[in-house]
């Protein structure tokens, strides 16, 4: 299964961990990675993604970050330019932001199962049926669901 994670989730485990729900989906987040990385579920990475992590003014967590980029089984690269950012104006019609609709642009274009965020105005925004968004509680909720039945 293909899946996009997008900024503010690779970010999550540098927030603040004293509150609960950062601290459990981080955890998610974390367990994500492990699957990734045993190549039980497939990452994709995009231009868009390394972009916005290399403004990211903390060069350790950029470093951390980026690191991780290189467990990606698909990248989306530059060359689709024009393509992501079509879609990316039809769903910030929906009232996404710019930033977030190029990634899930990226997403869509990888033809991914599911974008994973912890922005809860992106999730909300998002009414089209072309992609699941879930945060990382939820991704896993699902995937475990799927895998017990």
């Amino acid at each position: 299964m293909k899946i996009y994670l997008d900024n503010c989730c690779y970010n999550r485990p540098y927030d603040d961990q004293r509150q609960l729900r950062v601290f459990l989906e981080t955890q998610a987040k974390l367990h994500i990675q492990s699957l990734i990385i045993q190549k039980k579920l497939q990452l994709v990475c995009s231009f868009v993604l390394r972009h916005e992590n290399n403004e990211n003014p903390d060069p350790s967590t950029r470093a951390a970050i980026n690191q991780f980029f290189v467990h990606a089984s698909m990248y989306i690269g530059s060359e689709n330019m024009d393509t992501i950012y079509q879609t990316a104006d039809n769903l910030m019609k929906q009232g996404i932001q710019m930033k977030d609709a190029a990634h899930l642009a990226c997403a869509i274009k990888a033809e991914c199962a599911c974008f994973i965020t912890t922005d809860d105005k992106l999730i909300k925004k998002y009414t089209g049926n072309i992609i699941k968004i879930r945060n990382p509680l939820e991704f896993l909720n699902e995937l475990e669901v799927r895998t017990d039945a």
